[in-house]
């Protein structure tokens, strides 16, 4: 599974100006509180906005088969105890996968499964407010959270057992952005690329389209590598 890998490449150039840092996982340690379905945080309870109002709100998943020893928690910008207002806000999600699991019809299926993980994460007091249509996925975070001692770490760590439950995934790179002048537009376009990538997944192992001149992803395949031989290994 190489098809992202140009994407993640092109996002860890966005990063070259920045300062990244490695965030502490202690797996060992309680996690964070999740709550069992969404809470809603009202205006009245809320500390700020990620990705509030018309401030970028980024969030980007890509597949990659490169080896990972572990996984890694970063990130580039003020932590969460750190922030006094709204701010923009960026999730980018690597996951490392074997090659061995894309090899059937379930691949597309699988990837999809993976994604919508994040539907299924209600850490308390950040409250995610994500809009698929809209590419945004704006975050509300709660005082009383705060005090409490929430973080991007303990944020991060319920991403990264979430993601673990699927037995494809070998290892998770999860990277938190609130860097004020950072291209989170140039990072959108590239998670809007990440998902046609997917989408072209779909067409492919569905076959759903046999004639690339009709297919509107035909673009999608003439920049990624990899795919439109898939493509046609599929169609043989």
């Amino acid at each position: 599974m190489n098809l992202y890998d140009k994407l993640i490449r092109e996002c860890s150039e966005l990063l070259k100006d920045y300062a990244v840092r490695p965030l502490p996982l202690d797996s060992k340690g309680p996690l964070w509180e999740t709550e069992e379905e969404q809470r809603l945080i009202f205006q009245k309870d809320m500390a700020y906005e990620l990705g509030g109002g018309n401030l970028p709100a980024v969030s980007a998943l890509a597949y990659t088969s490169q080896a990972a020893e572990q996984d890694r928690l970063l990130l580039c910008g003020p932590d969460l105890p750190d922030l006094t207002a709204d701010s923009p806000y960026a999730r980018l999600t690597v996951l490392h996968i074997d090659d061995k699991d894309w090899q059937d019809d379930q691949a597309y299926r699988v990837l999809r499964q993976m994604e919508y993980t994040r539907y299924h994460i209600y850490p308390r007091g950040f409250m995610m407010r994500i809009s698929t249509s809209a590419g945004r996925e704006p975050v509300r975070v709660s005082r009383q959270a705060l005090r409490e001692g929430l973080d991007f770490s303990k944020v991060g760590q319920l991403f990264l057992r979430a993601y673990r439950q699927h037995p494809q995934v070998r290892a998770v790179s999860l990277l938190f952005i609130t860097a004020p002048g950072f291209p989170y537009e140039l990072l959108a376009e590239k998670a809007a690329r990440m998902e046609a990538v997917t989408g072209s997944l779909d067409k492919i192992f569905n076959n759903l389209v046999m004639d690339c001149r009709s297919c509107s992803l035909k673009p999608v395949c003439d920049e990624v590598e990899g795919l439109r031989e898939l493509h046609f290994t599929r169609r043989s």
